[in-house]
């Protein structure tokens, strides 16, 4: 029977209190422990999800000492457990202090059991959904599109489209505003394609000087200029058998524009300094933050090549447009930072999710990731403030409608932000919206929001 319990470390010095714990508790699997050393062993041992644990040990039963020093390293060495610490009733600004070092939560001895239990299952809860929230994440970093984090309509048909696009041997136009995630769309693009095996190259036309970009693209045979000490194949070369992504190709000098034109008329390259054709096999991505019709009708890019290149156009939406997305990628961020920089137990306070979700990210989802970044190195104590994000401005106007659009769109944005601010927790987005859950699972149903995407 025991193997089927949750796993519950006590860590108490007084044996009287450890009986009476471990009778109070009898539905989980319990384990105590008396001082420092063996709460260690404990943890490493038993791995527990949850721990309560007196401040008051040996050797200064008296103090504070010992326990936040056991706290600390129970959470170095265990960051996702959760640590409910007891104290007395004159101690309330030890457990503030450890509130703040990451413990869960506190209660006050002499202990409710009842009220502690309840607090028992809630952490025991929220640690289990945080485990099988990184199942899901391991689960789906192989997939191709793992790079597009979205619950927004219109960012998950993008996503439907390019699962479309991808078989097919297309040229395809990725129209974004600067920091959406062009080249991340590229490379799922490339990830669900029968090319995948190949490479993946990417250039930049903005961020290389026009006198370096042929040789860049299509290479050059030695003696081609000063300093082509050897034969070079370029990057469309190189690409062979797979996909090139040519970033803000709006950039694009007049002079390699025709010659880009002819490669996708003729699919063969010749490098600089060079004049054997040689056949490249290649699907061409490209990229702008432009608009490129407007430039050619100012003749500022070829039409011919722009028709050429746009055989399928994928437009991303702005972040301020994705419906729920900003809370949902703050999450994203915040554990992925928090992991890289040893941050382990942040969390946004309600006035940082409320700055996020209002702010209108004019740098989208690249100025989001810097931000949260910045934030999670900043942050004193376990939660982000508002202050750490830096940003200021207010939520765009809602555009009127009629009633029945009004209600309608006013349950989706409700349900998608109040999944995306909790992180997927149905239960929580639930209590949040006021409703039931079997209310909740109608509404999503209804509106086909799913907690996956």
């Amino acid at each position: 029977m025991t193997q089927t319990k949750q796993k519950l470390l006590i860590i108490e010095d007084d044996p009287g209190l450890q009986k009476q714990l471990r009778w109070s508790f009898d539905a989980y699997d319990v384990v105590v422990a008396g001082d420092r050393e063996s709460a260690l062993a404990q943890i490493r041992r038993h791995e527990p999800a949850v721990v309560t644990m007196d401040l008051g040990l040996p050797p200064d039963p008296d103090g504070a000492t010992e326990g936040l020093a056991t706290l600390q390293q129970i959470l170095a060495l265990a960051p996702e457990t959760r640590v409910i610490v007891l104290t007395g009733n004159q101690d309330h600004a030890n457990a503030v202090k450890a509130i703040a070092m990451g413990a869960y939560d506190f209660h006050q001895k002499p202990c409710d059991q009842e009220v502690l239990g309840l607090v028992l299952q809630r952490a025991f809860f929220l640690h289990a959904l945080q485990q099988e929230n990184r199942r899901m994440q391991q689960s789906q970093a192989d997939s191709p599109t793992a790079g597009i984090i979205t619950r927004d309509a219109g960012m998950m048909k993008v996503c439907r489209n390019l699962e479309k696009v991808a078989p097919t041997s297309a040229s395809v136009m990725v129209l974004g505003e600067s920091g959406t995630g062009k080249e991340v769309l590229a490379r799922a693009l490339h990830n669900l394609s029968p090319r995948a095996n190949n490479r993946f190259m990417a250039i930049n036309c903005a961020a290389i000087p026009e006198n370096l970009l042929e040789s860049e693209l299509f290479g050059y045979e030695k003696g081609a200029f000063t300093g082509a000490a050897k034969q070079t194949k370029g990057k469309v070369e190189l690409a062979h058998g797979g996909t090139f992504f040519l970033d803000e190709v709006g950039d694009l000098p007049m002079s390699l524009q025709a010659k880009l034109l002819r490669f996708l008329q003729e699919r063969v390259i010749e490098r600089v300094g060079g004049h054997e054709e040689i056949p490249v096999d290649v699907r061409i991505v490209c990229a702008t933050h432009q608009n490129l019709k407007e430039l050619a009708t100012t003749g500022r890019f070829r039409e011919d090549l722009y028709y050429r290149l746009s055989e399928i156009v994928v437009t991303i939406p702005p972040l301020r447009a994705r419906v729920g997305d900003a809370a949902l990628l703050a999450h994203h961020f915040k554990n992925k930072f928090s992991a890289s920089e040893s941050r382990s137990g942040l969390h946004f306070s309600s006035e940082a999710m409320d700055a996020i979700e209002s702010y209108q990210w004019p740098g989208n989802v690249r100025e989001m990731e810097n931000c949260i970044k910045r934030a999670v190195i900043m942050a004193d104590g376990p939660h982000i403030m508002a202050d750490d994000l830096g940003l200021s401005g207010a939520a765009l106007p809602e555009e009127p409608l009629n009633l029945r659009q009004v209600r309608d769109e006013a349950e989706h944005k409700a349900i998608v932000k109040a999944l995306a601010r909790v992180d997927g927790n149905i239960v929580k987005a639930s209590e949040l919206l006021g409703i039931s859950r079997p209310t909740m699972y109608d509404l999503m149903s209804r509106h086909g929001v799913k907690t996956g995407a």
